[in-house]
């Protein structure tokens, strides 16, 4: 699964790396949590034109009665994307990347859990597949939320958790984005990154806080290896 992201890099090379105009108004996020605005990029329905945009992680079916639903949708596992009514639509429709520079989980040990930072080995920004909404309440106050696509672990994942976000190639963007692309197309961009092309490091349990959004968060944690043993190597399963 993926609970807690970070988007820290300049706008430039946000700019750079998804081929955007600037961001304006960019602070870096060192620690992204559910219901919290992220930021996106979505194509109209018409035309695959790239637009940068803001959701809340969450993502609320068109058809939900209540809007807290979205608390529980962060996710969506991609097997099932066709089948699942809270996102069937979305896959055909309304896709996007959710932007992000690195994402965190948590490794099961003896004693507690040790929150775990992996990004990419340039640490470039890159962007999780994700699926895109848009609810209007009954008194017409209207939301656009998000969730990110998850897939089985790569091997570097593996001995974390059993999940993990799908994170697109860039050369995969427009074909993601484009509202023509085929059911079978997309399937085949939902599959586990390269691990080779990944790192990870432990990092201070500050993260476990959502409040706590400084640079700490993403310092690598000097740890004694035999305290990172997994005593229990089953994977965590995941419900979504």
């Amino acid at each position: 699964m993926c609970g807690r992201f970070t988007l820290t890099q300049s706008p430039d090379a946000i700019a750079h790396s998804l081929n955007l105009p600037i961001p304006s108004m960019f602070a870096p996020r060192y620690n992204i949590a559910p219901t919290q605005p992220v930021m996106a990029v979505r194509s109209s329905e018409e035309k695959a034109e790239r637009q940068l945009t803001h959701f809340t992680w969450g993502l609320i079916p068109s058809w939900a009665k209540d809007p807290k639903i979205g608390a529980k949708m962060i996710n969506a596992r991609a097997e099932t994307l066709s089948e699942k009514p809270s996102f069937r639509s979305a896959f055909k429709r309304r896709r996007c990347l959710v932007l992000a520079d690195g994402f965190y989980e948590w490794k099961k040990l003896a004693k507690g859990k040790q929150p775990m930072h992996f990004s990419l080995q340039d640490h470039q920004p890159f962007g999780f597949a994700g699926l895109w909404e848009h609810w209007q309440s009954a008194d017409g106050s209207e939301t656009e939320s998000c969730t990110v696509i998850t897939t089985a672990a790569n091997e570097l994942m593996r001995p974390v958790h059993d999940r993990m976000p799908v994170i697109l190639a860039p050369q995969d963007y427009d074909a993601w984005l484009d509202p023509q692309s085929s059911g079978d197309r997309l399937q085949n961009l939902l599959r586990p990154y390269a691990a080779a092309e990944m790192i990870a490091y432990p990092v201070s349990t500050q993260v476990n806080n959502p409040q706590h959004e400084t640079p700490d968060c993403i310092a690598p944690l000097e740890v004694n290896p035999s305290d990172m043993a997994n005593d229990d190597p089953a994977p965590t399963q995941n419900s979504r």
